[in-house]
């Protein structure tokens, strides 16, 4: 790697943790909004999209420079590609955060509705993912990788147990039809969330190992074989 690429991909490594830190704020704010009804703070996550917007698009931009300037060939095209990759699924994050912000508002119209139990501990699971993949994409881990991908399919049930509890309170109780359904919303987009970590966690894989680990999760492993 000659010595301009090496700082290129450093300054763009550092451009998308400085992205990972404003989404993982923006999750938690929507979700506090969501849970425990601070809905003020729902107005600052969609304050926060335009950031993480610039700067993807910013990041885009530079790795496809870096493509065209230095052709790169291995390990450094596997992370200009994983850069890129990690890179569209933040930003993603990012608008799903969005997306449970507004549900969260759409709520204050039903003070009487509360959230399913097992939502807060999805959201703490689905947080536990992106901050995880992050970190396992700066230390290049791939156990980490393989151990977050793992963590899916929890949330996964925790996804399936919720709707199926909002099913039931709508079923049960007429008029909380539309807050369910705002609820049932936001619940989708947690569990989505969840997904893009996975995403970011078969690109670590990828940028090491050079296998494409998509749409093969039960044949993973912790460490490779």
């Amino acid at each position: 790697m000659s010595r301009h690429l090496q700082r290129d991909i450093e300054a763009i490594n550092q451009e998308l943790l400085g992205i990972s830190s404003m989404v993982e704020d923006m999750i938690d704010k929507a979700t506090q909004a969501l849970n425990e009804r601070k809905f003020e703070l729902a107005d600052d996550v969609v304050k926060s999209d335009p950031y993480v917007d610039q700067h993807e698009v910013h990041v885009e931009e530079e790795c496809l420079k870096m493509l065209a300037l230095h052709q790169p060939v291995a390990v450094d095209l596997r992370r200009i590609a994983t850069m890129l990759k990690v890179n569209a699924d933040l930003e993603r994050i990012a608008d799903l955060a969005v997306s449970i912000a507004q549900r969260a508002k759409a709520l204050q119209e039903y003070p009487a509705f509360t959230v399913p139990d097992r939502l807060p501990q999805m959201v703490v699971l689905a947080t536990q993912m992106v901050r995880g993949v992050m970190d396992a994409f700066v230390n290049i881990d791939t156990g980490a990788a393989r151990r977050i991908i793992a963590m899916d399919n929890a949330v996964d049930r925790f996804n399936c147990d919720i709707i199926s509890e909002l099913e039931t309170t709508m079923k049960t109780r007429p008029e909380f039809v539309s807050a369910a359904l705002h609820c049932f919303s936001a619940t989708r987009h947690i569990e989505r969330i969840a997904d893009h970590a996975t995403n970011i966690a078969e690109d670590v894989i990828y940028l090491v190992e050079g296998d494409i680990v998509r749409h093969k999760h039960d044949l993973i492993q912790e460490t490779p074989t």
